[in-house]
């Protein structure tokens, strides 16, 4: 089920206190979900459960972000970043994302936990320009190499910084 709604300039804001939980498979199918993501997305349980979590995928953010999240989660490490989502009626969210992977209890890989909160102002307003410029590469550069040229252009600004893509999230972190 792909998000065929159309994006309007309306912020929803995560309260400072809430948290949005949900679980997927390894295929990033969402398996479970709390009250906050309903609430926050728009969407309902059932909209929600079984679906890509790319449901709430907002056109702002660039595909190498994505790629570069499920490499580090492949090589079964934590990923922090921060990501523009998408509402069901089209307004948008900006989220702190922590998500790790989820094992049985036997030690196999199951899926992926993700916890979101609310992002600081800093880091909205440090990544939104990056995003876009990497989406205007990832356009320029075609479907097939789109990914891998923004993440080319996101480690040459992290280069010019001195900075690992870690150190760089969690500076933002901070107001």
């Amino acid at each position: 089920m792909k998000n065929q709604v159309t994006p309007k300039n309306n912020e929803v804001r995560l309260g400072a206190d809430e948290f949005i939980v949900s679980k997927t498979n390894l295929k990033g199918v969402i398996t479970y979900t709390n009250r906050v993501f309903m609430q926050i997305a728009g969407y309902s349980e059932s909209e929600l459960i079984g679906v890509q979590h790319n449901i709430v995928r907002h056109p702002d953010m660039p595909r190498g972000v994505f790629k570069f999240l499920w490499q580090t989660l492949q090589q079964e490490q934590e990923f922090f970043g921060y990501v523009k989502n998408m509402c069901k009626d089209g307004s948008y969210y900006w989220v702190f994302a922590n998500v790790t992977p989820d094992y049985d209890d036997r030690g196999n890989l199951t899926g992926y936990y993700s916890v979101r909160r609310q992002p600081s102002q800093k880091a909205i307003n440090t990544l939104a320009p990056i995003y876009a410029e990497m989406l205007a590469v990832e356009k320029g550069a075609g479907a097939r190499d789109a990914a891998d040229r923004s993440i080319a252009l996101l480690q040459e600004k992290l280069e010019a910084l001195g900075l690992s893509y870690f150190e760089l999230v969690m500076s933002l972190d901070q107001e």
